[in-house]
């Protein structure tokens, strides 16, 4: 008999890393998805930042496109110090 797992409670007592590091590991192979959402999940918190930071001049699909190119900047510094400094892995 297999016992039932109740997803709810064990994403309740986790804070929000914890929660996106236990579906990264669970998933097994479409990580790309998953990555496009984390990353738009993240620009609903940057995109109003610099909506507010623009004091109104700039439209909201302007304050988006620079949440996503800010967030792709953000991935490829990160990608390229991995690659630097362990090149083995590569």
């Amino acid at each position: 008999m297999k016992k039932k797992v109740d997803v709810l409670a064990k994403f309740l007592p986790m804070n929000i890393v914890e929660a996106i590091y236990f579906i990264w590991s669970k998933s097994r192979s479409q990580k790309l998805p998953l990555a496009i959402f984390v990353a738009l999940c993240l620009n609903l918190l940057i995109a109003p930042i610099v909506y507010a930071a623009a004091d109104g001049t700039l439209e909201r699909r302007s304050a988006w496109a620079i949440g996503v190119l800010g967030l792709v900047t953000l991935a490829v510094i990160v990608y390229l110090f991995v690659v630097v400094f362990q090149p083995e892995r590569f």
